[in-house]
């Protein structure tokens, strides 16, 4: 069995400016896992914004928990809140601010895995 707890994640700054800890990722567990995608909490603080970046060729999905922002994918933007998943086309530029008082926290799910050669910052 494995359980992880975002209250004792590592957190490093990403290469896109979130604050990032990897929940699971198959390629980075001790123990097999049986899955292709990866999971990660991201934390965007009051008044910032992620670089604008693209995953080549994975699909990503933005779950927000808390917290409010813009999404930036491609020339569309749209508010985003708290309890809304946002889907996010492979090779697509993407980048989201917090435009809230508190931090908006994400679930960011990558199909297949996040790798680092498969992220550019642009």
């Amino acid at each position: 069995m494995l359980i992880k707890d975002i209250q004792n994640g590592e957190y490093f700054k990403a290469i896109d400016n979130t604050i990032l800890c990897e929940l699971l990722h198959p390629a980075k567990e001790d123990e097999v896992l049986n899955i292709r995608y990866s999971i990660a909490h991201a934390i965007v603080k009051p008044g910032e914004t992620t670089l604008p970046h693209k995953l080549k060729t994975s699909t990503e999905v933005y779950y927000v928990l808390d917290g409010k922002g813009i999404i930036h994918i491609d020339e569309e933007s749209a508010e985003v809140h708290s309890g809304q998943a946002i889907y996010i086309p492979p090779n697509t530029k993407q980048y989201i601010q917090n435009r809230g008082n508190s931090d908006l926290k994400i679930l960011c799910i990558v199909y297949p895995m996040w790798r680092i050669e498969d992220e550019k910052v642009l």
